[in-house]
């Protein structure tokens, strides 16, 4: 996918925007396994991915530009926001998360961030337009309840095949 919108009204399964350039897709419930897998900017093209409930695992896998939006919305008191291995190699782009999730589920690549300025204009946005897209009144949710996760190193695999 390199542009435009896709609007899925219900839950996707595993690998959504897999290598996805460029383009927004929303879902309304919850995504399967390696959702955003490969995803990357290129040039000005910067995908999104916006997800109303839960991730399963690997969620952002080699991720290298672009960004998911987990909104968590409907889950039960006990039920995990994201599976295992979340952002594991990922070395661009950012996922922001509704809620907490332990340390344990994300791959050693990716660290949690500050939320900037930028990131609450983003979010607030697209938060906006899952809104109006699913006609779900979101006022009750909370910017500052989101985490923003990035990658520890933009270049993670330079020494493991050849010198730089």
């Amino acid at each position: 996918m390199n542009s435009g919108r896709i609007i899925v009204h219900g839950r996707c399964g595993d690998t959504l925007g897999y290598a996805m350039r460029g383009g927004d897709i929303y879902i309304e419930g919850n995504v399967g396994y390696r959702v955003g897998i490969h995803m990357k900017e290129y040039k000005k093209m910067k995908p999104l991915i916006v997800v109303g409930g839960k991730a399963g695992d690997f969620l952002g896998q080699y991720m290298a530009g672009g960004a998911i939006i987990l909104l968590a919305l409907d889950l039960a008191k006990d039920e995990e926001i994201v599976g295992r291995f979340c952002g594991t190699g990922i070395h661009g782009g950012k996922i922001y998360i509704n809620g907490k999730v332990d340390k344990y589920k994300f791959g050693k690549e990716i660290e949690k961030v500050s939320l900037d300025e930028e990131d609450i204009v983003f979010l607030k946005k697209h938060i906006d337009l899952y809104s109006k897209f699913f006609k779900k009144d979101l006022s009750h949710l909370k910017v500052e309840s989101f985490s923003k996760y990035s990658a520890v190193n933009k270049n993670p695999y330079a020494n493991m095949y050849c010198a730089n």
